[in-house]
């Protein structure tokens, strides 16, 4: 076994159908009096369900999260929550929630308790973004790690199916790349092909049947390991190159990350056999692209940035972005090798 260092920091996690009505326990347990709800406007029955639950801590409920972080939507959100005198935000929804409420955490240092409805996974890491200019900037800080996780499988029985495939994918999206990032060490490899597995046992059942509770619940426990593993692991290709897509384009993350996992795969293939021996265990696969393609399809989730909006006349300017910052891969990043990756992904052509 090669030498390692692992430093594995994760959230309290409180899982199970119906564990969201715990919340005014865990905002006791972190010694907050005024817990501000925020989400987007898709949960506002959730979110004041929430509020609800709070009962005399509920300091207010913010429905107006989007998706990348807006600057000037943090910047509207802290003056509410200042007013409202919070010493604890609860993030109830997707990335766009959770990455609001991570960007307040940066500026306000006021914990976090988050209830995902998708699987995206943001909730297990220490990773914040904000676009600004029409540039999306990530960093890491553990400060904006939530307190407390609540998966509650019932909270994602509204995630409408188009949505719970791609954001199952944009979670699957996170596991492989942490199997090829430097320095991954033995527990989050375990971790990520775990999470793959479930994710595609579990995403087929929820597609066939949206309430089939256990498949639910299979698919958040996934989005539980597939998160841990991103919060754990470094950012390559795959992600940079799809907060590229998202924040200068406006393309949707999830589908974004769906469409161009396969594509990313190929990329780095040869560079990184290892861990795609380790996909292609998970999902049951000859090869690792063709396998998440296939597993796309199955789900009818997309498979072409087209559809999404985005046109082969817009691939040098989207390569000039992706350029302009190193960050590591297994295979060195070759401007006509990723003219190729986005070529494929636009037209939605199957990796072979």
């Amino acid at each position: 076994m090669t030498r390692f260092v692992a430093e594995l920091r994760m959230p309290r996690v409180v899982f199970g159908g119906g564990c969201r009505r715990e919340l005014p326990l865990e905002v006791d347990r972190l010694g907050g009096e005024r817990a501000y709800v925020l989400g987007s406007p898709e949960q506002r029955d959730q979110l004041e369900e929430c509020l609800e639950l709070l009962a005399e801590r509920g300091a207010g409920v913010l429905d107006r999260a989007q998706m990348h972080v807006p600057r000037e939507c943090v910047v509207a959100a802290r003056s509410e929550i200042e007013q409202a005198r919070a010493d604890v935000l609860v993030a109830v929804g997707g990335g766009s929630a959770i990455g609001l409420a991570k960007a307040l955490a940066l500026e306000t240092r006021l914990p976090i308790i988050a209830l995902p409805t998708t699987y995206a996974g943001s909730e297990m890491t220490p990773i914040h973004g904000i676009t600004e200019a029409g540039r999306k900037r990530t960093g890491r800080d553990p400060i904006v790690l939530p307190r407390t996780v609540i998966y509650d499988p019932e909270l994602t029985f509204a995630l409408p199916l188009p949505l719970s495939a791609a954001s199952g994918m944009n979670a699957i999206a996170h596991a492989v790349e942490g199997l090829y990032a430097p320095g991954v060490d033995p527990v989050t490899c375990l971790m990520a092909e775990a999470g793959i597995r479930a994710f595609a046992a579990g995403l087929p059942r929820v597609v066939a049947l949206a309430q089939d509770a256990d498949a639910r619940a299979e698919c958040l426990y996934g989005a539980w390991l597939c998160g841990s593993v991103l919060g754990s692991a470094t950012l390559g290709l795959h992600h940079k190159l799809c907060h590229t897509l998202g924040g200068s384009f406006g393309l949707p993350h999830a589908e974004t990350h769906c469409v161009v996992l396969p594509h990313a795969c190929a990329y780095n293939y040869e560079a990184a056999r290892g861990a795609m021996a380790q996909v292609e265990r998970a999902l049951d696969a000859r090869y690792a692209p063709r396998g998440l393609f296939e597993l796309a399809c199955r789900l009818k989730a997309p498979t072409s940035l087209s559809d999404l909006g985005m046109e082969l006349a817009d691939v040098d300017h989207a390569l000039d972005l992706a350029l302009q910052d190193a960050y590591p891969n297994p295979r060195p990043l070759e401007r006509e090798g990723l003219r190729e990756l986005l070529q494929n992904a636009i037209q939605g052509v199957a990796p072979s």
